[in-house]
């Protein structure tokens, strides 16, 4: 059994779990952030990468667009390695109503939402694949964000203001004696232990998962209710600025440029589990039919990967229980002192990624609030490491980062054009990072290829590297090719199916690996949250989705 000793435990390791130890740590407070998988390996990791300029919620939630506009300059400065500056469109589409653009200005004026009427020609101009239709266009300041790339920078500050961070630790108790939190005790995944953290303050930062958490503590209906999102990763870029159809908020009305692909999302609908997510052929086909009305010949375009996550909203008494689209997005930081008469203990609950600073400082507050204790928020203030304010990032940057060391550094993953050298620095940094752990913080398999040439590579260095054995670097290659199957059978016609066949010959055919001793499972790691096998048909293939 290992002891550590802090100020405050944060249970979470996505945005806001992320951004709240990094306040901690940078006010002062010793802290420790915990999370049962990888950082970011949930909500925060499973959205459609936008930054939000506030204009998707002037009109159905405008607290929400107000918040989302102050923060999204500042996260944009503060995370300049993880945002492009895309820029953000609202486009009015044949059969949608005009007359919701003067709304939509009006909402957006009232909210401090920035935003102004182009010309149709000049929006043509700007996005040649948009529909050609389009009756009006708006600009605003959406942006593109790695929410990967976000979290781990809020990480690493956090670490170098002493924070620790403790990814594959499970919560199994939250300790309280005399009305008061004294503790968490957790179990170590990698490489399995247990680890008890001893504390004066707890805070919820679980997302979806947070109502669990708090009943942990012995605090009972923390009402959070999963919203889930279906997207769609298409192969390419169809366009480089963010498109929002012009109407109240619904399914398949946005479509964002992330990195070398863009995204097609979401659907919103009541998930009774979060971690069962499944994907529908009858989604996926809407979203596609959807991205048509935006961007015609979307249906033409290689779709690559289909992923699913859970929005954690605020219960909602003004709207049906099930209604996950209505409910606001709005954040929530409930005291627990007052609701509850525990005292150390805090949840927070709701927002957007793009309003996670401010999540965490509102969060942070209450805690100093309930010790008496005047320390202000700074994290405005300092860009997290690896960022530099005014230089965003560009699609191009990996591209010319390998002409600079192309001959010295093998290229391992051409797609996302992931080096050598990079996952062996991620390897040293983290010997008991996976191939999915790679895959987050480097792309690795992100690309047309989903893995089929990239993964058996990076799997022969972790064992040439001393890394990992034989036995755990197979065990790694084949949940690494599982969790990318998930994703992509969903969308497996035209191109995409070709690519699978090609893949399934090399890494059946050529390596056998179906049948490779061993067939051990990496210690530590979830199953997928996808829930795919729901969506498959009573012979237990996927039902197609091309038609």
């Amino acid at each position: 059994m290992r002891k550590i000793h802090a100020d405050v435990v944060v249970i979470g390791g996505g945005s806001t779990g992320a951004g709240v130890v990094r306040d901690l740590a940078m006010r002062g407070y010793s802290a420790v952030l915990v999370d049962r998988a990888d950082l970011a390996q949930g909500t925060s990791g499973r959205f459609h990468g936008l930054l939000h300029s506030g204009g998707r919620y002037v009109v159905s939630d405008p607290v929400s667009a107000t918040e989302c506009a102050q923060e999204n300059a500042i996260v944009t400065a503060i995370h300049a390695d993880a945002v492009e500056r895309t820029g953000g469109l609202f486009v009015c589409p044949p059969g949608d109503d005009p007359a919701f653009g003067d709304t939509f200005l009006d909402d957006a004026e009232r909210a401090k939402v920035p935003c102004q009427e182009i010309a149709v020609a000049e929006a043509l101009r700007r996005e040649p694949r948009l529909n050609r239709r389009i009756s009006r266009a708006i600009e605003v300041e959406d942006g593109a964000v790695d929410g990967w790339t976000l979290v781990w920078g809020a990480a690493r500050s956090a670490m170098q203001h002493g924070a620790t961070i403790l990814p594959y630790h499970h919560v199994d108790a939250i300790e309280v004696s005399n009305g008061q939190v004294v503790g968490a005790r957790c179990t170590a995944l990698k490489p399995g232990e247990r680890v008890d953290i001893d504390c004066g303050f707890a805070i919820n930062a679980a997302g979806p998962w947070a109502g669990r958490i708090a009943e942990l503590a012995g605090c009972h209906g923390v009402e959070v209710v999963s919203g889930r999102g279906v997207m769609v990763a298409m192969a390419h870029r169809l366009v480089n600025t963010v498109v929002n159809r012009l109407a109240y908020p619904a399914d398949g009305d946005i479509l964002v440029p992330v990195h070398t692909v863009c995204v097609i999302g979401t659907t919103d609908t009541l998930a009774d589990d979060p971690d069962r997510l499944p994907i529908t052929p009858a989604e996926v086909r809407q979203l596609l039919d959807s991205g048509e009305t935006l961007v015609p010949g979307l249906r033409q375009a290689r779709a690559l990967h289909a992923w699913s996550g859970a929005r954690p909203l605020v219960k909602d008494s003004r709207v049906a229980g099930d209604d996950t689209r209505h409910m606001s997005r709005e954040m929530s930081v409930i005291d627990h002192a007052q609701r509850d008469g525990l005292s150390g203990f805090v949840t927070v609950v709701g927002g957007k990624l793009t309003t996670y600073r401010l999540m965490a400082k509102k969060a942070v507050d209450v805690m100093c609030a309930q010790l008496g204790h005047n320390r202000p928020c700074l994290t405005d203030q300092e860009a997290v490491p690896g960022a530099r304010q005014g230089h965003n990032y560009q699609v191009t940057q990996r591209l010319a980062e390998r002409e600079h060391d192309r001959l010295q550094d093998q290229i391992v993953c051409e797609c996302e054009l992931a080096s050598r050298g990079q996952l062996t620095r991620l390897w040293a940094d983290n010997p008991l990072a996976t191939l999915d752990d790679a895959r987050r913080q480097l792309r690795l398999g992100m690309g047309p290829c989903q893995g089929g040439f990239c993964a058996a590579r990076a799997a022969g260095i972790a064992c040439q590297t001393k890394v990992a054995d034989a036995e755990r670097a197979t065990a790694m290659l084949r949940l690494f090719l599982k969790n990318r199957w998930i994703g992509s059978w969903p969308v497996l016609h035209g191109e995409q199916l070709r690519q699978m066949a090609l893949d399934a010959w090399i890494l059946q055919g050529a390596h056998d690996i179906e049948h490779v001793a061993p067939t051990g499972e990496v210690p530590g790691e979830l199953r997928p949250c996808d829930g795919s096998e729901d969506v498959f048909d009573a012979d237990g293939k996927a039902e197609e989705v091309a038609k």
